[in-house]
């Protein structure tokens, strides 16, 4: 519908301005969309965290603020059980009223695969530091975190089984990061005989 620099074409200009009432119903429609659209715009700034706010000079000696790096996305996969898993990544979650927020750090996208030994999670952290990326965890969950001044993730992984942290191996190569956990093995022992006094 526009041009390249943002411009309705001239044919539609054209019928836009005119006085059929057809075209006119429509220039309505189009001032009611762009003013919610403005609207919209306006709340989604005054939310966002002041690191994403940036101010650019221009040639002629103007300047601009830039909003953003915004990231969003999804991904899905089958579970065995044979369910649609669908995993928000990014840094935009939908907010209470509806309208999106925008969270200071990014969730990374993560992919969680397990085998009968071990359960393996690995984590895309673009432009970070292997030095950066801090690991946490317990037998049920690992925090993945990084804190820069250039780059913030976050993410809480919850594990579909135990496993033991201790004996935890990652690796960092080429903005992935990967955790292989070995699974906590259950006693197969019945249990231990108590003495009653």
């Amino acid at each position: 519908m526009f041009s390249d620099n943002g411009e309705y074409p001239e044919w539609f200009k054209r019928h836009r301005t005119s006085k059929d009432p057809f075209f006119g119903d429509i220039d309505n429609m189009f001032k009611e969309i762009e003013r919610m659209m403005d609207e919209e715009l306006k709340i989604f700034t005054e939310k966002v965290p002041k690191e994403y706010i940036k101010e650019r000079k221009l040639p002629d000696g103007s300047t601009v603020k830039e909003l953003g790096p915004f990231v969003y996305g999804y991904s899905m996969k089958i579970s065995p059980d044979g369910k649609p898993e669908i995993q928000e990544f990014g840094n935009i979650k939908k907010g209470r009223k509806g309208s999106p927020e925008v969270r200071e750090g990014r969730e990374p996208l993560i992919d969680i695969v397990e085998t009968d030994k071990e359960v393996r999670v690995v984590a895309e952290l673009p432009g970070v530091e292997k030095t950066d990326i801090k690991l946490r965890g317990t037998e049920d969950s690992i925090d993945i975190s990084v804190d820069t001044s250039q780059n913030k993730y976050y993410k809480e992984v919850q594990l579909p089984v135990k496993v033991s942290v201790k004996e935890a191996k990652s690796t960092y190569k080429n903005g992935v990061l990967e955790v292989v956990l070995p699974k906590v093995i259950p006693s197969q022992s019945k249990g231990e005989s108590i003495n009653i006094g």
